[in-house]
């Protein structure tokens, strides 16, 4: 995956069918689904993929427990059905994890058992095992540092659990081993218009400045927070579709939690679920659902935010975290659809998506990782509708996303895991030089290796890219990111054929960027 041979594709073709606008996860599932058809696409992400929000979610492919209880029965069954494509398409990101619901009422055992047969019942074949309503002996035995005063029973049931930038990564490459083209750090600024109708996009490669125009049959927002952006480029005056909602997770060691199984807290101070959840040999914790008015990249926690989760903790955990624990914060913005009136409890908008056309242009609003395909499986169900595209039927619910690994091989306990069908690749390039298996950190497995290789396969073009989106140290460990980002500059300097200084801003601003990742 090299982003000259993607420009270089950029540059010898006129004319294409289907532009997309946006690289995370809404974007990248449109690209795949859009080329398995036979459509000629392109996508543009402004900065890299999975920058935004889909980089930064809970980490979970599921129905949603919480919507059941809201009575979304639509959506629950829709996402559990995804959750099952998913299990099978990307084996090698999609992890099985156990979720315990601690109970300290006499009836709340049997309230969540209920409910979560139905959530059994409605994930019908894709089921990942049955829930079951277990005796007080056995959560302690499974969760060792749960408060146990007054807990009465506990319910397990079984989600999904993925890497998110991990598998953004992985539909990029599908989309392009399938035909289409697809660039990071191509920022649209306008749309072409003739005769009032939309004809294409501007775009700017942000690493040179160089502006081209690009045209096509159909224009796809799915620009997530900054949807309504891209509408205004059309209609200035266009009402707001968007309603971003802040979600904070802290990362903590994996003590805190000593155990291979995932709690979920049904109910918090403000009516939402609190997961505590082992990933990547840490924990996270969260998420927070506060209303935000501005929709920005890098959107920062509020004090509040990660007070309420630390004394929500406290309330479960026999290690209580302090600020001093936490590792990492990450915070991303929810791109929910906006409701009717004002409604402003964000807890309580529909993860649900709607497609939106207005002249050539088709715009995304809402949804969530676990129904990207389906978002994207609806979104050119439209252009073939609207536009007299030829009529072909999506085939994603089978088609296998890069890095997929047959049921027959065992899955890597270690962090290689995310690699996939590419490892055998990946261990071919790193005994070429002695150095390239040095780990960065100490601390940490991860390789020069790796750095290099996403560097020249990956497309990884910032220090950011590496360590936030290409081997996550950021989102596991800010201070240890920190610590390497020098060296991780220099490899990414050298291998970019870049100059003294630009290696030198490249540490300033990943500096700038991790240290709102760690608690003071």
């Amino acid at each position: 995956m090299s982003r000259n041979e993607q420009l270089e594709t950029l540059k010898q073709s006129n004319q294409w069918d289907i532009i997309i606008i946006g690289g995370g996860a809404s974007g990248l599932g449109v690209a795949v689904d859009a080329i398995s058809r036979g459509f000629k696409t392109v996508l543009f992400e402004q900065v890299d993929f999975a920058k935004g929000t889909s980089s930064k979610s809970t980490k979970l492919i599921h129905g949603g427990v919480r919507y059941l209880a809201n009575g979304n029965l639509k959506l629950v069954k829709e996402a559990l059905k995804e959750r099952g494509l998913l299990s099978k398409n990307a084996r090698h990101l999609f992890n099985t994890q156990e979720f315990i619901i601690p109970n300290y009422k006499w009836w709340e055992g049997y309230f969540y058992a209920f409910g979560l047969k139905l959530y059994d019942y409605l994930s019908h074949k894709f089921s990942l095992g049955n829930s079951s309503l277990i005796k007080k002996s056995t959560v302690i035995t499974d969760l060792p540092n749960l408060l146990q005063n007054h807990l009465i029973s506990g319910v397990s049931y079984f989600d999904g659990q993925f890497d998110d930038a991990r598998l953004a990564l992985n539909l990029a490459q599908t989309a392009i081993d399938n035909g289409a083209t697809v660039l990071n750090y191509m920022k649209v600024t306008g749309l072409l218009k003739k005769d009032k109708n939309i004809v294409g996009v501007k775009v700017e490669n942000t690493e040179t400045g160089e502006i081209f125009n690009v045209k096509s049959k159909v224009v796809i927002n799915a620009s997530g927070i900054f949807t309504d952006k891209v509408l205004k480029m059309y209609n200035p005056k266009h009402k707001k579709t968007v309603v971003p909602s802040q979600g904070v997770h802290l990362v903590l060691e994996a003590s805190f939690l000593n155990s291979e199984k995932a709690i979920m807290i049904p109910k918090t101070s403000d009516g939402r679920v609190l997961f505590v959840i082992p990933w990547h040999g840490k924990v996270i914790a969260g998420t927070t659902d506060t209303l935000i008015k501005k929709p920005i990249l890098e959107p920062v926690a509020l004090d509040a935010e990660i007070d309420f989760i630390l004394n929500t903790l406290s309330r479960y955990l026999i290690k209580s975290p302090k600020r001093e624990d936490v590792l990492s914060v990450f915070c991303g913005l929810r791109p929910l659809a906006k409701p009717k009136g004002n409604e402003v409890k964000t807890k309580e908008v529909s993860r649900s998506h709607k497609i939106i056309v207005e002249n050539n242009l088709i715009s995304i609003v809402g949804g969530k990782w676990t129904t990207y395909r389906k978002m994207a499986e609806d979104a050119i169900d439209e252009v073939v509708e609207k536009f007299n595209f030829p009529s072909k039927k999506s085939n994603t619910k089978t088609l296998e996303i890069h890095g997929n690994v047959s049921n027959n091989e065992s899955l890597l306990k270690n962090h290689f895991y995310i690699y996939g069908s590419d490892l055998p690749k990946l261990e071919k390039f790193q005994k070429q030089n002695s150095d390239y298996r040095r780990k960065i950190h100490p601390d940490y497995d991860f390789t020069v290796g790796q750095i290099v290789w996403s560097i020249q396969n990956e497309m990884a073009r910032t220090v950011e890219d590496i360590l936030a989106r290409r081997v996550r140290l950021l989102f596991l460990d800010a201070r240890a990111a920190l610590q390497v980002a020098p060296e991780v500059a220099m490899i990414l300097g050298r291998e970019l054929c870049k100059d003294d200084d630009w290696v030198k801003n490249q540490i300033e601003e990943f500096n700038e960027l991790a240290n709102s990742y760690k608690l003071n």
